[in-house]
């Protein structure tokens, strides 16, 4: 165990954060063992469950934290395109999901009926769903509406897609981020009055 330092009770809680973090990626959520949370962090269980009573708590902090991150990531401009937003939103997750792979597929699979877990994500896909209203052009309620259910539904279609692929993995990372780009784009020309991605399809095959 490494020697214990003394911390100031956030201070210690962003150390446990951390290590969990690095734990729950690094094996499946059954594997991780709060004992080793607390070996690896160099404190004793007791201090441990002070911070965190169980591992499901330690796990929702870590996934909150994690969701946080990836939303102060994911910055849609609008001067830039619909596809470079996309692109740029997908990227930041995809980061994520290859280097978190054990806790995504926890999240979504292990705790997959965990009602704290799934609200972490449902307020990320809003989130991520209110920011894109935001940058489309939307000429009056009704449409508004019919966008934003339609983005309602690509998010969660990107959700299911995506933690598929990181258990088989039966395409490439760029392909995967093209296919989801192309659902967004075919979901919203019908509903907008103006072509959100006339440089979608790109010409010569799949985006690099």
């Amino acid at each position: 165990m490494p020697p214990r330092r003394r911390l100031n009770p956030a201070d210690r809680r962003a150390e446990l954060l951390a290590v969990g973090a690095r734990l729950f990626a690094a094996v499946p959520y059954d594997e991780v063992l709060m004992e080793d949370v607390a070996k690896e962090a160099g404190v004793s269980r007791a201090l441990l469950y002070q911070h965190f009573p169980s591992k499901h708590a330690l796990f929702a902090a870590v996934y909150q934290q994690a969701t946080d991150r990836l939303l102060a990531a994911t910055r849609f401009d609008p001067e830039a395109s619909l596809v470079e937003q996309l692109t740029q939103g997908l990227d930041a997750h995809f980061d994520y999901f290859i280097a978190n792979r054990h806790a995504v597929l926890a999240a979504n699979r292990v705790l997959a009926g965990d009602p704290v877990i799934q609200t972490i994500m449902t307020d990320e896909l809003d989130a991520l769903r209110s920011r894109l209203l935001g940058v489309l052009p939307l000429a009056d309620e009704r449409m508004r509406d019919a966008v934003s259910a339609a983005l309602k539904a690509w998010l969660v279609f990107v959700q299911v897609l995506c933690v598929d692929w990181l258990a088989h993995e039966t395409c490439t990372r760029t392909e995967m981020r093209d296919a989801c780009i192309g659902a967004a784009v075919g979901a919203l020309r019908p509903l907008l009055p103006a072509d959100p991605a006339a440089d979608w399809p790109p010409t010569g095959g799949a985006r690099h």
